[in-house]
């Protein structure tokens, strides 16, 4: 019995004549444990994207970001990563919280090579690993279910420009998030976020935008 297979993919396999090649890609590909390759890729990335359930059965995908290792593999069927400051929806995390089901796509474009991994999710500001974690407002621990390795025929191959700056990390003060500086937000921004931009001082939205569009490190 397969593990990834439905009779909504079967009917397609059938179709285009692919249910043995299918089967035969999960044989080889599809695992339930992290083994050490794995493990390794995993641990030296430093972005995934994450894809949760919201409360009306919507998927929806997010980009995480940290410094390279900021995903732990703790265990062969579990791995860790932090949840740091947003832009206040908690929408990752409120769909965590009432749907654990999700996805995990890892992808090196400069290799290039990807990793998907399937699980159930908790989420914790009590875990012990907060304290690893400058600014973490949650842990994510993930349950394996299956992960597989994709061809990386698609994948267009990048090189990695810079850092982000808005990474927590021990040795500096995290800025505050250029869109926070914006006029308009200061009326609904957390009070510890106006401290902050009292120091930067405001901008105006179409300031914001500019630098988007000009890729400046600071937007």
């Amino acid at each position: 019995m397969s593990r990834l297979y439905g009779d909504q993919h079967r009917k397609f396999q059938d179709e285009f004549g692919t249910r043995k090649m299918a089967d035969r890609v999960e044989e080889i590909a599809c695992k339930t444990e992290f083994d050490d390759e794995a493990k390794g890729f995993i641990e030296q990335m430093d972005m995934f994207f994450l894809s949760t359930v919201d409360h009306q059965g919507r998927p929806t995908v997010s980009y995480k970001g940290g410094d390279a290792g900021f995903v732990k593999v703790i265990d062969s069927n579990t791995l860790v990563f932090p949840s740091y400051d947003g832009n206040g929806m908690f929408f990752s995390m409120g769909n965590i919280s009432t749907n654990p089901q999700v996805g995990l796509l890892f992808i090196s474009f400069e290799t290039p090579h990807r990793i998907r991994v399937q699980g159930t999710a908790t989420i914790s500001n009590t875990d012990p690993l907060m304290q690893e974690y400058k600014e973490a407002e949650f842990i994510v621990r993930v349950t394996l279910s299956e992960l597989w390795q994709n061809c990386p025929r698609y994948i267009h191959q990048r090189t990695k420009v810079r850092d982000s700056r808005y990474v927590p990390r021990t040795e500096c003060e995290t800025p505050v998030a250029e869109w926070k500086r914006i006029d308009l937000m200061q009326d609904v921004i957390p009070e510890a976020d106006l401290k902050k931009v009292e120091k930067t001082g405001t901008i105006q939205i179409e300031e914001w935008i500019e630098k988007i569009k000009t890729g400046s490190p600071e937007a």
